[in-house]
């Protein structure tokens, strides 16, 4: 009878320990929560217990924790990038609107058909930048209201695609005088990828060249279907590369720069599964994609 006792107030023992262990536990799970959800920390909830449920409850909640940190963090980013967005915006809408009401009233006040012969072409170009602004911004926000689906993807001859895309750009690469070296390997690259993406994805990094080469252009698809764009530009000293692929980011001395198109490009490398890098080097912009 006597064991029995002993046992039971073992027993006993035992379960105070263990409740006051688990209460222990508890209350450092609401505190450290609570101080992690209201300061600005990165610390994580951390126990003692030797209850193994507990522990795991402490690493589901760090886990969830470090979730909500980062979709806090990326909210203040994105408000922070949609604030500079309006602004950039505005400012890119503004000037070439502005521009053209001034050289209409300039127009509808004047008789002087010469002056109008040389009004209606700049009236005609900023209206062309106006329509570039919109066209992007449309293929910015399609993109972004696609993430998630399931891009649809066939057997695509990388070569064929990148001539295409360069004979359509070869007249403005030649009124721009920029001089265009292609180097595309003679061997068939084919990869699953979507062909309107790359299309696009072509298109505007032709379109980049226009906008800040400094007179040069080298596209290069190599054996291994890396495809190099690359080109002189001065007006990028200073400036880190990786921030051309910013959303909304401009760089002042580009005329007619959204900030959208590079931007675009590595959405649509990354949403096929590549790989998109830059680097300026003595005075080359070299942007890089792979397709694995």
């Amino acid at each position: 009878m006597i064991y029995i006792v002993i046992l039971l107030a073992v027993f006993n023992i035992f379960l105070v320990i263990k409740v006051y262990d688990l209460r222990s536990a508890a209350l450092k799970i609401e505190q450290g929560f609570h101080r992690i959800v209201n300061e600005d920390t990165n610390n994580v909830i951390t126990l003692n217990t030797r209850d193994g449920r507990m522990r795991k409850l402490a690493v589901k909640i760090n886990t969830e924790l470090k979730t909500l940190r980062r979709e806090k963090n990326r909210y203040i980013h994105g408000n922070v990038e949609l604030s500079n967005a309006i602004t950039n915006i505005s400012h890119d809408l503004r000037t070439p609107l502005t521009a053209i009401i001034g050289y209409l009233d300039m127009i509808r006040k004047s008789d002087d058909k010469e002056k109008m012969e040389r009004y209606l072409p700049i009236i005609s170009e900023r209206a062309e930048s106006m329509k570039q602004l919109t066209e992007e911004l449309f293929d910015y926000s399609l993109d972004f209201s696609n993430i998630g689906t399931e891009v649809v993807k066939e057997e695509v001859d990388i070569n064929r695609v990148l001539e295409d895309s360069i004979m359509g750009y070869y007249g403005v690469l030649t009124e721009k005088n920029i001089e265009l070296k292609a180097e595309i390997t003679e061997k068939k690259i084919v990869r699953m990828l979507n062909r309107n993406y790359m299309s696009r994805i072509f298109s505007n990094l032709l379109n980049n060249a226009v906008k800040y080469s400094d007179g040069d252009l080298k596209i290069v698809l190599d054996d291994e279907g890396t495809i190099t764009f690359s080109n002189s530009a001065e007006g990028l000293k200073g400036i880190d590369v990786e921030q051309l692929f910013d959303r909304f980011y401009t760089v002042e001395a580009a005329r007619n720069s959204t900030g959208l198109g590079l931007s675009i490009v590595k959405l649509l490398v990354e949403r096929q599964g590549g790989v998109i890098s830059s680097e300026y080097v003595n005075g080359m912009l070299n942007i890089r994609i792979d397709f694995p």
